[in-house]
């Protein structure tokens, strides 16, 4: 699961400065986010901010349209929740989605299982400190990505035409649970769902629901699993049906993707600059007549799901840092085959093209080690998927003599 690269920004009345740590109590009780850069900005912002305490009344809600959706399917009771977004591509979502799947109690989960909000993240927040594991620590980071790998591979083995990305998301859950595994998405920051499925012009954060899957589309699953007080974090993008395999265009990004990854882990060892490996990523897609998502970075990872450091993937980022052996991150490219730009659905997840062409994201979870890379996540024999070969580009015809 991708990190969000922008830093977030002091809700403080007309407050510039990037946030920090320091929230507003009542709205941690509400559920609601709101951060502030100092205690200071804090107190001066606190005569307007106060007012989103209070619940609207009625009178007011007159004065707001409420949220429009469209009539459910009377056969199937399914509808797109924002008919009138002006979506960029052919995809649309189609709820309702399934209620929240259960965790059961004997199942350790992280600290945001319960309201949503990853408190041990925001404590570090604009801290520069990377954890580096010890020993025991690096086999738990083993252990949970062999277990993310086992259930993302089911996972795969479920994608034909004809199945619903909410039974994707049905099969990872009941795999995590298998697992004694918390699906780490789920209830992250309000995610509602255990896997984040991202089909054709979807780049990241996927919400599962009762679309069928149809040949010729391309879907990227975002699995990761929190075991053992570990989060392991994985994703690959795979080919749905015969006919995304013999689409010129799906094979080009997806194995671009793929590729992209691929090269940049060859990068990785003591020394590296956290900055390195976007530019080998942005040169590669270049190659391709790819572009390389900006909005989302790879993420350090460990007790932790999101945290430092961020590791860019488009070239000439200013990043600053260097790898060292026992830290763990991920490197996870999103690569278009149009533009880079994103947008993101009114459901505060889905982030898709801004012109609705197709992308494609692989990822991995790295450990540093002292000469080099240890692929925690890496494929099986038996994985899967696997790259293909890509078409090459037809040739104009020779001018008749």
């Amino acid at each position: 699961m991708a990190a969000a690269v922008a830093p977030r920004k002091c809700i403080g009345v007309e407050c510039p400065n990037d946030a920090g740590t320091l929230q507003c109590p009542t709205c941690l009780k509400m559920g609601t986010d709101s951060f502030f850069c100092s205690q200071d900005c804090f107190k001066r912002s606190w005569g307007s901010h106060k007012a989103i305490h209070k619940p609207k009344s009625n009178i007011l809600n007159n004065f707001f349209t409420p949220k429009v959706v469209s009539e459910p399917d009377p056969a199937t009771g399914q509808y797109n929740p924002f008919p009138t977004y002006p979506y960029t591509g052919s995809l649309r979502p189609v709820y309702p989605l399934s209620p929240r799947r259960p965790v059961p109690s004997s199942i350790p989960p992280p600290d945001y299982a319960k309201d949503g909000i990853p408190r041990s993240e925001q404590k570090f927040v604009g801290r520069h400190n990377i954890t580096i594991l010890n020993k025991e620590e690096q086999e738990g980071m083993r252990k949970v990505c062999r277990l993310a790998r086992e259930v993302l591979d089911l996972a795969a083995a479920a994608v034909k035409p004809g199945v619903t990305t909410d039974y994707i998301d049905e099969v990872v859950h009941k795999a995590c649970m298998e697992r004694d595994s918390y699906p780490s998405p789920l209830n992250y920051v309000h995610f509602p769902k255990s896997v984040c499925t991202s089909v054709n012009e979807t780049i990241c954060h996927g919400i599962p629901d009762q679309r069928p899957l149809e040949d010729g589309d391309i879907v990227n699953i975002d699995v990761t699993l929190y075991h053992g007080g570990f989060h392991g974090d994985l994703n690959e993008t795979y080919y749905v049906g015969d006919k995304a395999k013999a689409n010129p265009d799906a094979v080009r990004v997806v194995e671009t993707a793929r590729e992209c990854l691929d090269k940049s882990i060859e990068l990785v060892k003591p020394g590296m600059l956290f900055r390195d490996p976007g530019n080998v990523i942005e040169k590669h897609a270049k190659s391709r007549d790819c572009s390389v998502v900006k909005s989302y970075c790879g993420h350090g990872i460990n007790q932790l799901f999101h945290t430092a450091p961020n590791i860019p993937h488009y070239a000439k980022n200013k990043t600053v840092g260097t790898a060292k052996a026992g830290m763990c991150f991920t490197i996870e490219p999103m690569i278009n085959i149009g533009t880079h730009k994103d947008k993101t659905w009114p459901d505060d997840w889905t982030s898709v093209t801004a012109d609705g062409s197709l992308s494609a994201q692989f990822e991995h979870t790295l450990l540093v080690t002292e000469d080099g890379v240890e692929v925690l996540t890496a494929r099986l024999p038996g994985s899967p998927g696997g790259a293909i070969p890509i078409p090459e580009a037809p040739q104009p015809a020779e001018a008749a003599a």
